[in-house]
């Protein structure tokens, strides 16, 4: 059963004692409480031990402040990231696809407000848009092509991105009803008429789920073909 969407009311502060700092940390310790979806300005006001209107004086919508928490959550993301060298390209680029889901994995709110909610204010797109700049450069001065290293980033970052959010709403769907679940387990393995799923699968391989052993082979395709496509420029 999903948690129900209530908050612990704090002693209540003086007027005009709250600023916008204040309000993003306090609506971020009511995410991690309730999770993003039950965040309510309301609830917030109880949480923080304000009326709702001094919530409102700075942040007029919940979207607004979401885009707040977006923006912070991103800096933070961004500076935590490792960056992609063009001397260990290979390496480097795989550490950055390994770090990125480990993060987003690892922080339900931030998976929540910068993957599946994707509405990032301009401040948090252009951060977002500069980090994105440096490693497309980094895998050009590797020897890919401006275009196939703009692919080859973009093809890294929606299997990391996919990989997240699958896992992410699993997770959701899991806690809301009880399941249904992945997608391994929405499908009938019968020996009798899928022998190779059958065994494949009492093997310990797992078909469409974001588990570590299917996001590994997965970037290691493209890191593949990324490693081709710089053999071959090289070679003309």
């Amino acid at each position: 059963m999903a948690k129900p969407a209530t908050a612990e009311k704090r002693q209540r502060r003086e007027r005009g004692s709250i600023n916008p700092d204040d309000i993003i940390k306090g609506a971020f310790e009511l995410a991690e409480e309730l999770g993003i979806d039950n965040v309510s300005m309301p609830l917030l006001g109880k949480h923080l031990g304000v009326g709702v209107t001094s919530i409102y004086w700075y942040f007029r919508k919940k979207d607004e402040l979401l885009n707040a928490m977006t923006d912070r959550a991103l800096k933070q993301y961004v500076f935590a990231t490792p960056y992609v060298e063009a001397k260990d390209w290979r390496e480097t680029l795989r550490n950055h696809a390994r770090s990125v889901r480990k993060t987003f994995l690892g922080n339900p709110i931030l998976c929540d407000l910068i993957l599946i909610r994707s509405a990032l204010s301009p401040r948090a797109a252009k951060l977002g848009a500069a980090a994105v700049e440096k490693a497309i450069e980094s895998l050009i001065e590797a020897g890919l092509s401006p275009e196939d290293a703009f692919d080859t980033y973009s093809a890294v970052s929606v299997h990391v991105r996919g990989s997240v959010v699958l896992q992410r709403l699993y997770e959701k769907n899991k806690s809301a009803d009880g399941g249904p679940g992945d997608f391994e387990k929405t499908i009938v393995i019968d020996p009798e008429t899928t022998p190779l799923l059958a065994r494949l699968s009492g093997e310990g391989h797992r078909i469409g789920v974001s588990d570590d052993s299917n996001f590994e082979y997965g970037l290691d395709c493209i890191l593949d073909h990324a490693e081709r496509l710089i053999e071959q420029k090289a070679a003309r």
